[in-house]
């Protein structure tokens, strides 16, 4: 349970990227959320029921000056 007020988004909503970094390792490229995500630095995530989130990062913008 989050101890933060307000609560961190739960590990199964649509926001839960935004969970408080607990601890960060970016020298083996991951952080632990609040919330019991682990965030990997490609953007892909291990939800704490062992679900594996794939990368999602954006497409290019196309022609973007």
């Amino acid at each position: 349970m989050c101890p933060h007020d307000p609560a961190c988004p739960a590990a199964e909503a649509p926001d839960r990227e935004a969970a408080r970094t607990l601890a960060c390792h970016p020298e083996q490229g991951w952080s632990l959320l609040c919330n019991g995500v682990v965030l990997f630095e490609d953007t892909g995530e291990l939800l704490p029921g062992g679900t594996a989130i794939a990368p999602h990062r954006p497409d290019p913008l196309v022609g973007a000056a």
